[in-house]
């Protein structure tokens, strides 16, 4: 999940995003020290979610919630505060969760654990001027090209600003590793067939043409396959 850490303190946003690099499958995308400048980096980097202090200089967090809910493509929010009696105000405005500060590391994993919970991963893709997010349960399968990832869906093909190894190590083993280039839904995967000279090709559902298998993960992506078909 991409991260947004929005506080007045730099200790403050320094301890975030220690504690945020410490749990797998997270990354802290950048950071602001006001409201404004939340709603400026939510617009340039679209992260999943934005850890936001209340009590902030000009525009507070519960205004500044209010403005990114109103985003084509809103964030989810965690209010981080000192106050206890903002909990309220908090809720009102659509927060995921309430974190009073010093934040712990468990309390952060536990509401990072709720946002991950309260709605399907999705992808934030663009097809020219189009910008939307992708439910991941969508995705057939994902290639890599030359400065970009190639989203395949049954509606299309989108592109992602994202490496394949970042998505691999947030998305797996939902979205599985093939070859070097491609990751597939294991959800559509049909079966594994070889032809005369050796190689090996995926079967996919919804996909006309065979994804290439490398022979090294060859026999992880059977193993892969039966398991998802005893599910």
């Amino acid at each position: 999940m991409n991260v947004l850490i929005v506080d007045d303190e730099p200790l403050a946003r320094a301890r975030l995003r220690r504690l945020l690099e410490a749990l797998p499958g997270h990354a802290c995308v950048g950071e602001a020290a006001d409201g404004d400048a939340a709603l400026d980096a939510c617009e340039r980097l679209n992260p999943d979610l934005v850890l936001l202090d209340i009590r902030m200089p000009g525009r507070d967090g519960l205004s500044t919630a209010r403005a990114l809910a109103a985003l084509p493509v809103p964030p989810a929010v965690v209010f981080t505060t000192a106050f206890s009696d903002f909990a309220a105000e908090a809720f009102d405005v659509a927060a995921v969760h309430y974190l009073l500060k010093p934040v712990s590391a468990e309390r952060l994993a536990q509401a990072l654990d709720r946002v991950s919970s309260a709605a399907p991963p999705t992808l934030l893709v663009s097809r020219g001027s189009q910008v939307q997010r992708v439910t991941v349960a969508s995705v057939l399968y994902v290639r890599a090209e030359a400065k970009y990832l190639a989203v395949h869906t049954a509606a299309g093909e989108w592109l992602l600003e994202d490496s394949l190894a970042r998505l691999e190590l947030r998305l797996a083993p939902q979205l599985l590793r093939i070859h070097r280039a491609l990751l597939v839904n294991v959800r559509y995967l049909i079966g594994l067939q070889r032809d005369a000279d050796g190689r090996v090709w995926a079967v996919v559902d919804g996909v006309t043409a065979p994804l290439p298998v490398s022979r090294r993960l060859a026999a992880g992506v059977q193993q892969a396959l039966e398991h998802h078909g005893s599910d």
